[in-house]
């Protein structure tokens, strides 16, 4: 019986995926098999003996002590393209609200209210206040195409935006999916010199904390636009503020507020909206089910932040899954131990990413018994091993 460990609320459709003859699932668990997170940080938590996957119903990790987890061999799961489309839609509800002073009006429409057979005339006096741009014909410019930098750059173009896309590390899969008439940038200075909107779609890293900088936006066209849907930290907030204060960033979309964006001017500050639709929690969930019982039960591994891809079709016996460094001579020694104990391999699969191997290896026999999962883990390098019967 496998026991999950919710940290946060889980949409129950996802939860259901669960066979209640084969898991367990509980807020609070001595020794979970894995858990499934949305926004709490697991930064202070003790990961038990047990812990062998953890699943964030989610893109971002951020919250997820990603190196401690793979020196422990625990596989961390993200959910990258469930919310992807309900992102794009607030991306695109940025794009009008940074245009057209539709917030604004709606709250100085409020002030109106009291004052009877005048308000239709206040009305018409008043929009004027209000007048913004048409985004048909402005130059978008997506930094990041994964799942959700493609739907948005897509969406733009069909709305009638020269959109520019940059990503340097795109994939096959997301580079099928872009529209051919997004055009791609070499540079990001290219890409920022032409921009009159921004919006940035990348995962918040060591490296990308304070993305959007000084140097960045004074690359920038005066009153440029500028979006973050992605994570708070990829804008330095002091560069945002001076930016907005000289006119240089005609405004900023936020789905990320804190007290200092909230005081800044020109600032539409949006309370984290950006994956909280029924259907993109429902389909966040689903997803990381998915994910953690094809792990659990098979050893596949799929869209994992921190190990390889790595799925085979099991043969009916045994399956030994194992994690070591990625160095040389690991998979003869473990093949070599496998041998010396008459373990015959029917099928065997090795994939790596960074310093991570990954090994799944089916075996002929019976079950092997857990003195065989103590020799592999005495090999140097070994760092993860389990026995799928």
């Amino acid at each position: 019986m496998f026991k999950i460990q919710t940290l946060n609320k889980i949409d129950p459709v996802g939860l259901k995926k669960f066979p209640l003859d084969q898991y367990e699932i509980a807020s609070e668990f001595q020794n979970p098999d894995a858990i499934i997170v949305r926004s709490q940080s697991m930064h202070d938590m003790e990961l038990p003996k047990s812990l062998k996957a953890i699943a964030r119903a989610g893109a971002g990790v951020n919250n997820i002590p990603i190196d401690k987890c793979t020196e422990k061999g625990i596989v961390v799961f993200n959910t990258p393209g469930a919310n992807a489309h309900a992102v794009k839609e607030l991306a695109l509800a940025g794009l009008l609200l940074s245009s057209r002073g539709i917030a604004q009006s709606i709250e100085w429409a409020k002030t109106l209210v009291g004052k009877g057979d005048e308000v239709p005339a206040l009305v018409e006096a008043g929009k004027k206040n209000f007048g913004g741009n048409e985004i048909r014909g402005k130059t978008l410019a997506v930094i990041g195409l994964g799942a959700i930098g493609v739907l948005i750059a897509n969406a733009a173009q069909a709305l009638g935006m020269d959109v520019i896309g940059y990503d340097p590390y795109i994939s096959v899969k997301q580079a099928w999916k872009l529209s051919r008439n997004v055009k791609r940038a070499e540079g990001i200075e290219v890409l920022l010199s032409q921009a009159d909107y921004v919006t940035i779609n990348i995962p918040q890293t060591a490296e990308t904390k304070g993305y959007i900088n000084k140097d960045k936006i004074k690359m920038m066209k005066p009153g440029v636009r500028i979006m973050n849907f992605a994570r708070g930290g990829l804008v330095n907030s002091a560069d945002m503020k001076e930016a907005l204060e000289s006119g240089k960033v005609g405004c900023y979309v936020t789905d990320f507020p804190d007290e200092e964006t909230l005081k800044m001017k020109n600032v539409i500050a949006i309370p984290h909206l950006g994956a909280s639709t029924e259907e993109s929690e429902t389909n966040c969930a689903v997803m990381a089910v998915d994910q953690v019982r094809d792990y659990l039960e098979k050893g596949n591994i799929v869209n994992s932040v921190n190990f390889p891809e790595a799925e085979m079709e099991r043969n009916g016996g045994p399956r030994l899954v194992i994690a070591n460094k990625n160095v040389p001579k690991m998979v003869s020694q473990i093949s070599s131990l496998l041998a010396s104990e008459e373990l015959n391999i029917a099928n065997m699969l090795n994939k790596n990413k960074a310093d991570i191997a990954y090994n799944i290896i089916d075996i002929d026999g019976p079950v092997p018994s857990n003195e065989l999962a103590e020799k592999l883990l005495a090999i140097e390098g070994v760092i993860m091993v389990r026995i799928l019967p």
